[in-house]
């Protein structure tokens, strides 16, 4: 098993507790009232920016592998051109009003001492999660289209991430250490999802 399909098998229950929370629920079964989901989206559309100043930074570090500097590149430009749309789409300029919620919080401050303290692949790693678990819950939700939050399954069903991260992984997680950390920044950032969610409906 490659370390991509690795990561997720060792923290696929931590999805499957994501799939439980109240918020996602009622995202399925149609009734979550519009004013947590406006919420929860205000919430994202700071991660979306936060994150992608993120990868801004990553992106001007001197010394990556070419592989990784391709690949935060390519990352940025997905991440902006996202969160320019949802930023249009919900008629912000920017997002410096935006108070973090305290998981919201604590997820972007481990982005930033991963950035900080930990090799770039493990950013990379860091990254991951977002992007397999959102696609594995839209996929796994129940919802037919009359649904107000259809669009939400719709819209997260759509991705590849195994393009962009498997062979990434693969090339440079090549050690026991070097796997066995990136599964503490994987599960810790799967975690911080499941919090997020979580803390969207109490």
């Amino acid at each position: 098993m490659d370390v991509y399909d690795l990561l997720w098998m060792k923290s696929r229950d931590v999805a499957e507790q994501t799939l439980q929370v109240p918020f996602v629920q009622h995202m399925q079964a149609g009734d979550l009232q519009a004013d947590c989901y406006t919420c929860f989206m205000i919430q994202d559309i700071n991660y979306l920016v936060r994150v992608t100043d993120m990868l801004g930074v990553m992106c001007e570090r001197g010394g990556l592998p070419e592989d990784i500097r391709l690949f935060m590149e390519n990352r940025y430009r997905s991440y902006k051109e996202y969160a320019n749309q949802t930023l249009h789409q919900f008629n912000l300029r920017g997002v410096s009003d935006i108070q973090p919620i305290p998981a919201m919080e604590k997820y972007l401050r481990d982005y930033k001492a991963i950035m900080e303290e930990e090799e770039p692949i493990f950013f990379a790693v860091a990254l991951l999660p977002c992007a397999r678990l959102w696609l594995w819950l839209a996929t796994s939700l129940q919802e037919k289209e009359l649904n107000a939050y259809f669009t939400w399954k719709k819209n997260n069903m759509v991705g590849h991430p195994e393009k962009h991260y498997r062979a990434l992984l693969d090339g440079h997680l090549t050690t026991p250490d070097q796997v066995q950390r990136a599964d503490w920044v994987f599960r810790r950032q799967m975690q911080n999802e499941h919090d997020f969610f979580a803390a969207a409906l109490r």
